[in-house]
């Protein structure tokens, strides 16, 4: 599903403007990299929750020219769905 379908979806089902809503779909989403790149999480009750995980530095191998190159510790966003999604998705 793509965020126009998402859009569309919600437009129809509440009889909002899909202007409006696109403003609002896009201002959640901007919300939540804000949060993020503050290293704040963002917690959804019933949903889930969007939060910062950290990657330890690691080594890999380019094998094509075999080398060994160090991948410095990083963070990366994830989302975590809550037991109830996940139960939601398992039984479909």
């Amino acid at each position: 599903m793509t965020k126009a379908e998402i859009v569309n979806e919600i437009a129809n089902k509440t009889g909002i403007d899909k202007n409006a809503v696109q403003t609002v779909v896009e201002s959640f989403m901007d919300s939540v990299k804000k949060s993020l790149s503050a290293d704040e999480n963002v917690y959804l009750r019933g949903f889930g929750s969007f939060i910062v995980k950290e990657r330890a530095q690691k080594t890999a191998r380019n094998i094509s020219k075999k080398t060994t190159i160090v991948i410095p510790a990083h963070k990366i966003p994830a989302f975590k769905p809550c037991k109830t999604f996940v139960n939601v998705v398992k039984n479909k």
